[in-house]
């Protein structure tokens, strides 16, 4: 879905930081952000917890370890997509990602 008005450059630059680890906490820290860049941050939060959570599941023998690879290449994708996303001024929603990140 696209968004009514334009986006600006800066509101894009500060909802690209959502997609690249933890600077998806940025948006949010700054306070008077646009809901586009509210919204990338949300589920730039959810992209690093996964990615986080899936560091932790190292520590699980083999299963840990096939669990933060295959993590590592969907959160590296989504975070692509999403980064193409911002810089043409859209908003698309991830499966189940999108869901958690309303709940933020």
């Amino acid at each position: 879905m696209t968004m009514e008005k334009p986006v600006t450059i800066g509101t894009q630059i500060i909802a690209a930081m959502s997609y690249l680890g933890i600077l998806a906490l940025v948006p949010l820290v700054l306070g008077a952000i646009t809901p586009f860049a509210r919204f990338h941050a949300r589920q730039g939060i959810i992209l690093w917890i996964w990615e986080v959570l899936a560091v932790f599941g190292l520590v699980v023998p083999v299963i840990g370890r096939v669990f933060f690879q295959v993590s590592s290449v969907l959160c590296f994708t989504l975070s692509v997509v999403g980064l193409i996303a911002v810089f043409l001024g859209r908003t698309w929603r991830f499966p189940i990602i999108a869901q958690l990140a309303d709940k933020l």
